[in-house]
């Protein structure tokens, strides 16, 4: 009896052990992805400025109609070949009727995909009407540059995309 009630509790104690790599209440699994939200105070801030003026350059655009457009230390060449100033411009038209003038960027989250070695900066995108909010996301790669830049409807929950 007393082997029964050791082996029963051993096999207790086993079944019950913790896990050694639990994780936090903002990461996120996708697949085999591991997305972890960061502390705003945990990003360097060059990189949170860099990516703070590279979004603000592409919704100013809509203001501007002009789009400088992003260089090789500043982007990957795939977002350099699809960032142009007649796809910003179509996009621009939709976002002015809709939205009003685009005003300012606010970052709300930051969240690092540690598969892809991307940063994701969650950004409100604040405009003159209040009829609907926009968020943009700017990604970075692990050499700082921008990887994708993304506009989507602001939800409060993150939703990794």
């Amino acid at each position: 009896m007393k082997r029964l009630f050791l082996i029963l509790s051993l096999l207790l104690l086993i079944g019950c052990k913790s896990k050694t790599g639990a994780e936090k209440p903002g990461d996120i699994k996708r697949g085999k992805e591991k997305i972890v939200k960061l502390a705003l105070s945990e990003v360097d801030e060059n990189q949170k400025k860099k990516a703070y003026e590279l979004g603000k350059r592409v919704l100013m655009t809509c203001n501007t109609s002009k789009f400088k457009p992003f260089n090789e230390s500043e982007a990957t060449v795939s977002v350099i070949k699809n960032t142009t100033e007649e796809r910003l411009t179509k996009t621009c038209a939709r976002f002015r009727q809709y939205y009003g003038t685009f005003k300012d960027l606010q970052l709300v989250e930051i969240f690092k995909n540690e598969t892809e070695k991307t940063t994701v900066f969650r950004y409100k995108a604040l405009y003159s009407k209040k009829v609907a909010n926009k968020e943009l996301r700017v990604f970075m790669n692990d050499e700082n540059k921008v990887s994708a830049i993304k506009s989507l409807d602001w939800v409060d929950d993150f939703q990794y995309q």
